[in-house]
């Protein structure tokens, strides 16, 4: 069974992130394809990138949670990106954890599971897809946007609706369609 690495990538005190993330885990287990892993940014606690040298490079990584992060990417099969939108992007904890690393990255498929107010988070999917494709990620066109306005309850709580299990489920299946054909890319 291929791993999904769920990456949770707001690292704010009461996140509403955390919800959507265990939501997010919740389906991909219904779904059934993966074995999936949520890695939470915060609990990584990357600092600003630290290595003297380039990931693209290849050189053997200097610091041990580079080292771990590695382990941790390198160990997927795919990943799907839980982020909400930050003043039209995304915040700068992905950007830093994405930056890390190269050839974990590369030739793996990557869909994104956005958040926010007034987009959904669309434009923080947006954002990424030049970022990713520089390190060979693959996103498939398929997305979850979750407008936090509908979809939180009157108690601040996440209420799933049809419509966002319709796209965790066809974002699920994308990714399990994809990742076995970028396998053989990296074999």
């Amino acid at each position: 069974m291929p791993r999904l690495n769920v990456i949770l990538a707001s690292t704010r005190p009461n996140r509403a992130g955390a919800s959507v993330a265990r939501w997010f885990m919740r389906a991909a287990a219904e779904h059934g394809g993966f074995d999936s892993h949520l890695i939470d940014l915060a609990d990584l606690a990357l600092p600003f990138l630290d290595e003297p040298d380039a990931a693209i490079d290849g050189k053997p990584y200097r610091h041990e949670h580079t080292r771990r992060w590695s382990a941790i990417s390198a160990a997927a099969d795919a990943y799907a990106i839980v982020t909400p939108e930050y003043n039209q992007g995304y915040p700068a904890a992905l950007k830093n954890a994405l930056d890390y690393l190269f050839y974990e990255w590369n030739d793996k498929p990557v869909a994104f599971v956005t958040y926010g107010m007034s987009s959904g988070g669309l434009r923080a999917a947006h954002m990424l897809k030049p970022v990713v494709s520089a390190l060979k990620m693959v996103p498939v066109a398929e997305t979850v946007t979750i407008h936090l306005r509908q979809a939180l309850d009157a108690d601040g709580r996440l209420a799933p609706s049809q419509s966002m299990q319709n796209a965790a489920k066809n974002t699920l299946d994308e990714l399990l369609r994809i990742t076995p054909a970028l396998a053989t890319l990296r074999s």
